[in-house]
């Protein structure tokens, strides 16, 4: 398994400066399984956090603090929405192409894993995949990674892998920056 390191991109139009910095690591774990660690260091006194709860799929989790992977086959125009929030709650989505059909996903709970301390929020997740048959046959995934941290002043920020122009759009084609490949499983 090659595990791939990369840094998340504040929007320039984010109002939020708690945050100092989002890492991601990410591998696939076979054909089945998408592995991903998101750390996020800053001053976590000044953003909202949910509480930690049993991890049930819940819908709007994007509204406030929340972790996000938008996966693709490579060439693909349907991809799939997973929200992750730092309360274990989870939700799953399919599109059918940019920003249309969407439908909530048939997907396996993640497991999530979550820890905290004033400085540090990481948040490990591991997506199965064998119940998306679109993304476990595909040799190759293509991935957006995003962020969205609220504050407790109500601001907000945006981060990503990369960004299109304009207003913050993780669903974006351009967002779709890191591909991951069975090859690289070694």
């Amino acid at each position: 398994m090659t595990l791939v390191r990369v840094s998340l991109i504040r929007h320039p139009d984010s109002k939020g400066v708690a945050i100092e910095a989002i890492e991601v690591a990410a591998a696939r774990e076979g054909a089945n399984a998408l592995h991903l660690s998101y750390s996020a260091t800053g001053d976590f006194s000044r953003v909202v956090l949910p509480e930690l709860t049993t991890s049930t799929r819940s819908d709007d989790l994007w509204r406030t603090t929340c972790f996000e992977a938008f996966v693709r086959a490579q060439g693909a125009k349907s991809y799939f929405e997973f929200n992750l929030s730092p309360s274990t709650r989870w939700a799953a989505y399919r599109f059918e192409a940019y920003r249309a059909g969407m439908t909530p996903a048939e997907a396996a709970p993640p497991r999530i894993a979550v820890t905290r301390d004033p400085n540090l929020l990481e948040l490990t997740v591991t997506l199965d995949l064998s119940h998306i048959p679109d993304l476990a046959r595909s040799a190759r995934l293509s991935i957006a990674l995003s962020a969205v941290i609220e504050e407790t002043d109500g601001a907000m920020s945006y981060w990503a892998l990369a960004h299109a122009p304009g207003r913050p759009d993780f669903h974006h084609a351009d967002c779709f920056a890191l591909e991951l490949d069975l090859a690289d499983l070694g």
